[in-house]
């Protein structure tokens, strides 16, 4: 271990490895956006165990300042992008308003039998047809949302058949069916390796699930699950309360 370096982990190692990450960030030797040094070259930097560069570096993931990709590497992220619980928006106008760009990868589309669970969200039988698509929502490259979509074929009978590159699943419900209520949900959950392959997460990893049904005269249009890292998206919104509102 370089004595410097080994003068100032007075504290836990993986702590120390930490600040030196942090100060690297703050005194501009690594911006927003740049990739840092692999695992193995902090370990050999650094003299320490690697097991010991990985702790610091998922919790300073986990914490906001890093964004890890599997099979990419670390990069030093932005500020955490932020999503509004009071309105029904997609996310590719939130990333473009962002200043960032935003690209999608359709996954899977198919129509399907309803199971139990969604069938009960979207008030239709069990066993009766939808409409299913999943995809990945890309900011600058950086997986930033899973998206796990059911649409009810009687809200929106040509979903479909839309060319889901032109027209996002969002963006088409948006402008084809007239939403006159909305429910919003979040979840903490760890991803599953399969959520985790398509985030470019490590299994487990934190995620924020953001679970949201629609509907247009009584009638349930849709039911999604839109899967966000923890490390790279936060949920929250701003709203002035009502007169009869309670403070709390």
């Amino acid at each position: 271990m370089p004595r410097s370096f080994k003068e100032k982990a007075s504290t836990a190692l993986y702590l120390a490895v930490k600040e030196h990450i942090r100060r690297k960030i703050q005194a501009g030797a690594w911006k927003v956006g740049d990739r840092i040094a692999s695992e193995h070259d902090l370990v050999a930097e650094l003299g320490v165990s690697r097991m010991t560069v990985h702790r610091a570096l998922r919790e300073l993931a986990a914490e906001g300042l890093l964004q890890r990709v599997a099979g990419v590497g670390t990069f030093v992220a932005d500020a955490k992008a932020e999503s509004s619980l009071l309105q029904v928006v997609n996310i590719a106008s939130e990333i473009r308003a962002r200043g960032h760009v935003h690209a999608f990868e359709l996954l899977e589309s198919s129509r399907e039998s309803a199971p139990l669970d969604v069938a009960a969200a979207l008030g239709i039988a069990t066993g009766d047809s939808v409409f299913h698509v999943i995809g990945v929502h890309f900011e600058d490259g950086v997986p930033m949302q899973l998206e796990d979509r059911y649409v009810n074929p009687k809200a929106a009978p040509a979903f479909l058949e839309q060319d889901f590159h032109s027209a996002l699943p969002g963006e088409y419900l948006l402008g084809a069916v007239p939403l006159d209520e909305a429910e919003h949900v979040v979840d903490a959950t760890a991803a599953t390796p399969k959520q985790a392959e398509r985030l470019g997460l490590d299994p487990g990893s934190p995620c924020l699930v953001l679970t949201r049904r629609t509907w247009t005269r009584g009638v349930c249009v849709t039911f999604v699950r839109c899967i966000h890292p923890g490390s790279r998206y936060r949920l929250g919104t701003r709203f002035r309360p009502g007169s009869d509102s309670g403070v709390g």
